[in-house]
C-alpha cells in the first residue's frame, strides 16, 4: 500500500508492507558532484507533485578493488549520494516515537545504508520506533583534505562526508515529526567506521543539539587524521589525479571515475588515508583524544565490542594459523615494542589454555578495539554528566567452521533483528532468536530513555572504573566487573594507535 508524506522539500510516496511504511532515498542534499565536489552539502531544490521514494537511492562511489568489496552492491553509485531510508510503523499520526539514526560502517571509504542486515522493519516493529539508515560521501569524495593547498577554497574538504552526516540529522529534525518520530529524542549508532562516525559527530560543534544519545560499536575513534598526514594523503591522491589544489576549475570538472582510478593508483589496498580529520575547522578537537568531548557531555553513550574482532582481519593470513611463541612475540614487538614480554605474559596468565594462535587473535582484538574502547568509556566517566554502559558480544558464528568465533560486525543482525537476513553469516540456529530479541530490546530502551534495560536480561549498570560492569551478549547474558583485568592493566601506559593510555 502506498503512503504519501509531506516534507520541508516535497511530498514523497513510500510503501507500507505488514505495518510498517518504508521511504527509500530521500534525498537531504544535492548532487556533490561538479561545483560541490569537495565543499559542505547544500540542500536540494523543493519539488512540486509526489517524489517516489521506492527504490534505494545511490551510494557514495566505491574503489574497484579492495578490502570490503566482495558483497555486491544493492544499489547503484554516483556523487549524487546524499540520500538516506525511513522505516516507521506510523505517519501523520502524532506520535513522538523514538528515532534510531544508522551511520553504516566500511572504515570511511565502502558501505550503505542498504545492507540488508540493517534494514530497519523489525528494529521499527519491535520498538515501535523509526529507523532511519544514511548514504553519505565516503573515500576522497568525503575526506580529501585540501585545507593546507588550495587557499583557504576548500576549508571543510577533509570532513564533509561527516557535514553530510550533519545535515541529514538537519532534515531529521526537520521532518521526522510527518514520519511519527520525535525529533527530541534522536540516537545516533554505528558499527566500525560508523562507530567512529558517531565519535566524530560528538566532537562536531555543527551536530550538537541534533542527537541526544549515542551508540558506538566497534569503531572507538578516539582521534582524527592529523592535517600534516591528511594533506600528504592528499597530495599523493592529486599527483595521481593530475590536478592542483588550487585549480577549482579542474577539480569540478574531472570526472568520477578519473577520481576513482587516481585513488586506486595513490591508494592500492583501496582504503589507506581517508577518514575525517582535525582540521580545527569542522573538528576542533580530536574526538575522544586527550578527553572525551565537552559539547557532548550531557549524551548518554554506549559503547561496546566482540568478544574477537581480529579473526575476520586476519583469517585470511595463512601464516596466523601456524603461530609459534617466537613469531607470536615478533608480531606483538611491532607495536608493544619493549612491553612485549610482559603484555604476552599476561595474555598467557589470562587465557592459559588457548593456542598461540587464538591468543594473538585476543591481542589483536584488544589493540584494534577493546582497549580504546575502554579509554573512550573511562574518558566519557570522567565528565561525570551523563551515563556510559560498556558491552562485549561474545556468541560465536558456526560459519566458516567456527574460524571467525565471534567476529567484527557479527553483532549488527542481532542488534537490528534481521538474523533471517544475515543467516548466511550466522547460521539458522534457535539461540539467535533470542539473542536478536535480547540486544535490539537493549538498544531500543537505550534509545527510548537512555538506559539500555529488558526482562530478558539482567539489570545493567553504568560503567564506573571502580566495577568496569560489561554486559556480555551470548546464549546468556550476563553482566562481568572488568573483564579480562589484568590484560587491561597490561596495557596501562603504552601507545595504542597514537593514544597513550593513562
Amino acid at each position: 500500500m502506498d503512503v504519501i508524506v509531506e516534507t520541508t522539500l516535497g511530498k514523497v510516496r513510500g510503501a507500507t508492507t505488514d505495518g510498517i511504511s518504508v521511504f527509500k532515498g530521500l534525498a537531504y542534499g544535492a548532487d556533490t558532484s561538479g561545483r560541490n565536489r569537495f565543499r559542505p552539502p547544500v540542500k536540494p531544490e523543493p519539488w512540486t507533485g509526489v517524489r517516489d521514494a521506492l527504490l534505494f537511492g545511490d551510494r557514495s562511489p566505491h574503489p574497484t578493488s579492495g578490502p570490503g568489496l566482495s558483497e555486491p552492491p544493492t544499489e547503484p553509485e554516483s556523487e549524487n549520494c546524499l540520500c538516506l531510508n525511513v522505516w516507521t510503523p506510523g505517519v501523520g499520526d502524532g506520535r513522538k516515537r523514538p528515532v534510531l539514526f544508522w551511520c553504516h560502517g566500511g572504515g570511511f571509504t565502502v558501505g550503505s545504508g542498504a545492507e540488508p542486515r540493517s534494514y530497519g522493519t523489525n528494529l521499527a516493529r519491535r520498538g515501535d520506533a523509526v529507523i532511519v539508515a544514511v548514504n553519505h560521501r565516503l573515500g576522497p569524495f568525503g575526506y580529501c583534505y585540501l585545507g593546507q593547498l588550495a587557499n583557504e577554497e576548500y576549508p571543510a574538504s577533509g570532513n564533509v562526508g561527516q557535514l553530510d552526516l550533519v545535515a541529514a540529522l538537519e532534515w531529521v529534525r526537520d521532518n521526522i515529526a510527518a514520519f511519527g518520530g520525535d525529533p527530541g529524542n534522536v540516537t545516533i549508532f554505528g558499527e566500525s567506521g560508523g562507530g567512529a562516525k558517531v565519535g566524530a559527530l560528538m566532537a562536531m560543534p555543527s551536530a550538537v543539539g541534533l542527537f541526544h544519545r549515542a551508540i558506538m560499536q566497534s569503531g572507538p575513534g578516539l582521534r582524527a587524521t592529523e592535517p600534516e598526514r591528511a594533506t600528504q594523503t592528499a597530495e599523493r591522491f592529486l599527483k595521481e589525479l593530475g590536478v592542483s589544489a588550487t585549480d577549482t576549475q579542474g577539480l569540478s570538472s574531472v570526472t568520477t571515475a578519473q577520481i576513482l582510478a587516481a585513488n586506486a593508483r595513490a591508494n592500492p589496498d583501496g582504503r589507506l588515508g581517508w577518514a575525517p580529520v582535525f582540521d580545527g575547522y569542522v573538528l576542533p578537537n580530536h574526538p575522544f583524544e586527550p578527553v572525551a568531548p565537552a559539547i557532548s557531555a550531557n549524551i548518554p553513550l554506549m559503547i561496546g565490542t566482540t568478544k574477537d574482532e581480529a579473526t575476520g582481519f586476519l583469517m585470511g593470513d595463512p601464516a596466523v594459523r601456524t603461530l609459534d611463541e617466537a613469531a607470536l612475540h615478533t608480531r606483538v614487538e611491532v607495536f608493544a615494542k619493549e612491553r612485549t614480554d610482559a603484555l604476552i605474559a599476561a595474555y598467557h596468565h589470562t587465557y592459559p589454555h588457548v593456542s598461540v594462535t587464538d591468543l594473538y587473535m585476543t591481542i589483536a582484538t584488544d589493540q584494534m578495539m577493546r582497549i580504546n574502547s575502554i579509554t573512550v568509556a573511562e574518558r566519557k566517566y570522567a565528565q561525570h554528566a551523563a551515563p556510559v554502559f560498556m558491552y562485549l558480544f561474545t556468541w560465536e558464528t558456526p560459519a566458516f567452521n567456527g574460524l571467525l568465533k565471534s567476529c567484527h560486525a557479527l553483532e549488527i543482525p542481532f542488534v537490528f533483528d534481521t538474523v533471517e537476513q544475515g543467516s548466511d553469516f550466522i547460521g539458522d540456529s534457535p539461540e539467535c532468536t533470542t539473542i536478536a530479541e535480547n540486544m535490539s530490546e537493549a538498544w531500543l530502551s537505550f534509545a527510548r530513555d537512555g538506559v539500555p534495560s529488558y526482562r530478558g536480561i539482567p539489570t545493567w549498570p553504568a560503567y564506573t572504573p571502580e566495577t568496569r560492569a560489561t554486559m556480555f551478549f551470548g546464549t546468556e547474558c550476563h553482566v562481568v566487573n572488568d573483564p579480562g583485568g589484568e590484560v587491561r592493566q597490561a596495557w596501562d601506559g603504552m601507545t595504542v594507535y597514537g593514544i597513550r593510555l593513562a
